[in-house]
């Protein structure tokens, strides 16, 4: 049975823009209270308009994941404002473009901190609520990067297949205790999210998704479902579903295609401003919403997606277009 998602409480972490911004505000838009989480006061500030605009109920936090004390507190004022946490979302990041021998320590463990150590702080803020009553949902913002690494984001590919083993191990220590606590992960293919501009760089020409790219929407979507419907995991557009299978049968070809490709496919044709600013130590100034740069290039809609939604939908054209083949196949041989 679908859950309800109005008056729900739901926290989103890196809520201020990209992928975030777009989940609270389509949390917002069902009815739901929603703790929004980041370190960008801008971009907070906006994100609870948006939600308060759609008919919900946002209570900003200005905080980094980083800081496991911060996000205890954050968890404890949103229970305290609303009487509990139905829904957690972990979603904040940060990420470095380079090759691996040109990254800092310092770098491995800024992004290990924020991407990988942030969703573990805000996981076990969450269940530290959720336990007592032995009820809610967690989601993990993954990606096909979970799975498959590709060159020029060595620290954000290995802190995310970190999330992975985390929540895998802690989702059978549920089962263990036979808790209604609930763990998904969603895969995301690329997106097209402000990440790119504000993203620490030494590559010569401007970051970029690695196509085909869709909209942070998408991803919503994705999300309510998941609070709807919580399953294990959703692998969301055929990209993150090739990149996951093509993983687990042909990892050698993968490392050899992405050698050849991997670096060109994450770049534009524009060359990068030289000393520009990143958030990868602190926020930038400024809102940057949900969308980065790419409208044009980016899609608005998974079949893949939509088919995990609409089961019975699916089954029944799958069995139309089965039949009409069929049927197409005796008039060819009449």
């Amino acid at each position: 049975m679908a859950r309800a998602i109005s008056g729900k409480v739901v926290v989103v972490t890196g809520a201020s823009s990209g992928v975030g911004r777009a989940i609270a505000r389509a949390f917002g838009a069902e009815g739901a209270k929603v703790g929004l989480i980041a370190r960008g006061r801008e971009g907070l500030a906006h994100a609870a308009a948006e939600i308060a605009r759609a008919g919900g109920e946002a209570l900003p936090l200005a905080l980094d994941v980083a800081d496991a004390g911060a996000v205890e507190r954050a968890a404890d004022e949103v229970a305290a404002r609303y009487g509990r946490i139905d829904v957690w979302v972990n979603d904040a990041m940060v990420s470095v473009f380079s090759p691996a021998w040109e990254m800092r320590p310092e770098e491995y463990r800024r992004v290990t901190e924020v991407n990988y150590l942030g969703t573990v702080h805000g996981t076990l803020a969450a269940l530290r609520h959720m336990r007592r009553r032995d009820e809610g949902t967690i989601i993990q913002i993954g990606s096909a990067l979970v799975y498959r690494s590709i060159p020029l984001q060595s620290a954000y590919c290995a802190s995310k297949a970190a999330i992975r083993g985390f929540t895998d191990s802690l989702r059978s220590e549920l089962l263990h205790d036979r808790s209604r606590v609930r763990l998904v992960m969603l895969q995301l293919p690329a997106v097209n999210t402000p990440q790119f501009d504000v993203v620490r760089t030494r590559l010569p020409r401007r970051p970029q998704p690695v196509p085909p790219i869709y909209q942070p929407e998408v991803i919503a979507r994705a999300a309510v479902h998941a609070a709807r419907h919580p399953a294990r995991e959703l692998w969301i557009a055929v990209s993150a579903i090739k990149a996951i299978v093509g993983q687990r049968l042909v990892p050698g070809f993968a490392d050899r295609y992405l050698a050849r490709h991997g670096f060109d496919a994450q770049q534009t044709d524009e060359p990068e401003p030289p000393n520009r600013p990143d958030n990868v130590d602190a926020p930038l100034p400024g809102d940057r919403g949900a969308h980065g740069r790419f409208d044009r290039r980016s899609r608005r809609f998974s079949l893949e997606l939509w088919m995990r939604m609409h089961p019975l939908a699916a089954l029944a054209s799958a069995a139309l277009a089965t039949a009409g083949a069929r049927a197409g196949w005796r008039v060819l041989r009449a």
